[in-house]
Order: C-alpha cells, then structure tokens, then sequence
C-alpha cells in the first residue's frame, strides 16, 4: 500500500513538473519586457537585450531585421557568453534618428554603446549590414575588439561585390520610396525604407588598404548561394591579414535563420579556438 502511495505521489510530481516545463512561453527576442532595455546613443534611443554571462558578445542584425533575427543564435551563444543584441538604428524597436544611415555611424553607435556598458571588448557577429558595421569597428575601433565574424558582408555597394540583380533591386526600392515620399503616401514608412536603400546603393566604400588595417581575428563568413560574390568573399578574405574563411555549402544569406546548427557551429568553432591559418600563408 505504501508503494502505491509513492508511486501515485511520484507520478503526481513527474505530471507537475512536465506541465509546469511545457507551459513555459517561449522568449519572443527583440520584444522580451523582462530585460528589454533602452539607451540614449548620440540623442537617438537604442534597444537592447541582454541574457547570458560570461565574456561579452555583441550582435549585430542585417539591415532589415533587427534582435528578432537573431533568435536561434541568442537561444545557442547565451548559454556560452553575455550576449548583448541591439537593434539599429531605425529597426526594431530603435529610433532612426534625424540624420541619415550609414555604416560608419552605426559602426560609431557600437562603439559608444560598448563603453556605455562599461566593457572592456567583445567578439563581435555581424550578419550582411552587421557585418559591414562589424568591419568597421575592425578598422576604426580595434580596442574594443577580441574577434570578428563577418557574414555575408560586401565592402563596395556594386556589382563587383554583389550580384547584378541584388544592386538593381536596391536601386528600385530607393526609387519607389522617392515616389511614394513625393505621393504622400502613408501605408509604410517609405522615409525609413529611402535611408536604407540609400545606405546600401552607395555604401559601403572600404578598400584593400582599410583591410590592411585590422588586426584582430575576422571569420570571413560567407555561402555558394549568397547575395555577395565569391571572389568578393576571398577578397575580403585575403586582405585582412588575420582572417579564416568559411564558405558553406548549399546555403543562402538566410542561413542563420534556415540552418542555424551549421551557422552556430561554424561560429562557435571560431570563437573558442585560438586563431589558426597563417601556416603557409605568409611564407612564400
């Protein structure tokens, strides 16, 4: 009977348990109440979230998303380092601000906000614009810098970077929102979409000789079915003197989102491991 009784009360407590586990409501990043947070940079308030501990890591969102892309990477590296996701300006839940985007604006933005959270440095995660801003930081901010990777990002805004049709479409969206802004048109904020197509159709401009200038590890990210062209992937590659390669196979500059195990993994491999590659490279 005594048996009976424990197996019923163990039973019970395994049913509380598993409800309570299932019940649980996902994170929805980008809008989580509990640690969302906002902070004035250059009059224009950001938004930011932060979860995890341990060394600082600082993610940087393409230009037309914002802390929500980054859901299964926040859900992976949080348990590894304190992961510091903001949103940029204009995406999400930040302000735009009244002057107009660009890289290195953003990229100061970063930089601020490191020192405004009173950190030292930190690995940086840029994906397309984020990875643009992470570069720049490379370049103009290195004492913030432990390690950088780069996904999908392109250092020229023409064809000899991206694909034909991604420099049209560009060109297209910016001309589109012109119309809508001179119509009047209010079904969308067509300001915000003219500063962010504006951004990519005439920026970034960063040469050869402003790789040169990074000193710190980059993981120069990259896919066989990306927007930027491969040979503009191994330009990039070859110019930063400290700089690993990864090209994946088969995937698309949404492979953080659609593939996230790889992209996760690919990433992890590069931050926890001291910096390899220049066995030969140098030596000719």
């Amino acid at each position: 009977m005594k048996k009976l009784i424990l197996h019923i009360i163990l039973c019970s407590l395994l049913f509380c348990i598993s409800e309570i586990a299932f019940s649980q409501t996902p994170i929805t990043y980008g809008d989580n109440k509990e640690v969302g947070k906002y902070i004035d940079i250059h009059g224009v308030q950001l938004y930011y979230e932060v979860y995890g501990e341990g060394t600082p890591l600082l993610l940087i969102h393409g230009n037309g998303t914002g802390i929500k892309g980054w859901s299964a990477q926040i859900e992976f590296f949080k348990n590894k380092y304190k992961v510091f996701a903001i949103d940029c300006r204009g995406r999400g839940k930040s302000e735009l601000g009244k002057d107009s985007l660009s890289y290195m604006q953003q990229a100061n933005d970063m930089a601020t906000f490191i020192q405004l959270m009173k950190m030292d440095s930190v690995y940086v995660i840029g994906k397309s614009d984020g990875g643009i801003i992470g570069i720049l930081m490379g370049i103009y901010f290195p004492q913030h810098i432990k390690k950088i990777v780069a996904f999908g990002a392109n250092m020229q805004p023409d064809s000899t970077a991206l694909y034909p049709k991604c420099v049209i479409d560009t060109r297209e969206e910016r001309q589109k929102a012109d119309i809508m802004i001179m119509a009047k048109d209010t079904t969308q904020n067509w300001y915000l979409v003219q500063k962010k197509n504006r951004m990519m159709e005439f920026q970034p401009n960063i040469s050869a000789n402003d790789l040169h200038r990074i000193k710190v590890p980059v993981l120069v990210m990259s896919c066989d079915r990306d927007l930027i062209k491969e040979e503009h992937t191994f330009f990039m590659y070859k110019n930063i003197p400290m700089a690993n390669l990864a090209i994946l196979s088969g995937e698309s500059h949404h492979v953080a989102k659609q593939n996230p195990a790889l992209f996760n993994a690919t990433v992890d491999k590069f931050l926890k491991e001291d910096f390899k590659g220049e066995e030969y490279r140098y030596k000719q």
